[in-house]
């Protein structure tokens, strides 16, 4: 049985689901590497260099891509990480902004800003602040940052164009944003697209590919550039073939079903 979808229904989904992987230090967020382990951050494009350069309680392999060695980050720039998790990219942009620069981290659950916030404190990083708020009213001044990122977070948001809005609003011109996110190729099926499990993760909530990008080009971020595209639905194949079986019932569809149709893009743009 799928659970009756309403945007509140959603939000306090994520975050009930959310603060329960930020408490127990272990995650699956459904299905595809968007979770697991340090393994499953490494399948996502994180180096070994970067994953040994924050301390290990920052990585809960949460994600779909790795976002920040995309940014071309400069010392003294300032940061926004949206959805910022455990603190994973807040503290991998804080080893390139340096002590002069400024690195903010934005996130509803308040288990996941104490977690980001102790880990934080751990690594001695003074230039990392995490922040509680939504991404649809970011607690962020206007024309302040540098550079935006996210980490497989918008897709769960149900007011996506708002998210962008909020990213024009507080970058400076000029600035830019480098996010990894899930889009769709097509319409899920309905017994996936009103699953609020499957929202959770990852993969209900997404866009339509076209509306995705519309939403970005109508907030103001011009230049759009997919950096890396891979089909996230794929790690079915990956993941333990009961658990991916129980969630295939759950939605009473076949694998084939959802392969090519969910897929991870890396992109990158800047605020007009």
């Amino acid at each position: 049985m799928t659970e009756a979808r309403t945007d509140e229904t959603i939000v306090e989904q994520v975050k009930k689901h959310y603060a329960a992987i930020a408490v127990s230090g272990s995650s699956c967020c459904g299905p595809a590497p968007c979770c697991g382990t340090t393994a499953a951050s490494r399948q996502l494009g994180y180096g070994e260099g970067e994953l040994a350069a924050v301390p290990q309680e920052a990585d809960l392999g949460l994600g779909c891509g790795a976002p920040v060695g995309y940014l071309a980050l400069k010392p003294g720039e300032t940061v926004l990480d949206l959805g910022s998790g455990p603190g994973l990219d807040a503290l991998l942009a804080a080893t390139l902004v340096g002590p002069t620069g400024r690195v903010i981290g934005v996130d509803m659950t308040p288990e996941m800003l104490e977690r980001a916030r102790a880990t934080a404190a751990r690594a001695g990083a003074k230039q990392v602040e995490f922040r509680q708020g939504r991404l649809e009213a970011l607690p962020v001044e206007d024309a302040s940052v540098d550079a935006v990122t996210s980490n497989c977070v918008i897709n769960l948001v149900p007011d996506k164009a708002a998210v962008f809005r909020e990213v024009a609003r507080v970058l400076r011109p000029g600035g830019r944003v480098v996010v990894s996110d899930i889009v769709l190729e097509r319409p899920l099926p309905e017994t996936v697209a009103k699953d609020v499990l499957a929202w959770a993760g990852c993969v209900a909530g997404a866009a339509l590919r076209r509306d995705y990008f519309a939403m970005v080009e109508a907030a103001g971020l011009r230049g759009v550039v997919s950096l890396k595209e891979e089909d996230y639905a794929a790690s079915f194949s990956d993941i333990a073939s009961n658990e991916a079986q129980t969630l295939l019932q759950r939605w009473g569809v076949t694998h084939e079903a959802i392969a090519g149709v969910v897929m991870s893009v890396t992109w990158r743009a800047v605020k007009a």
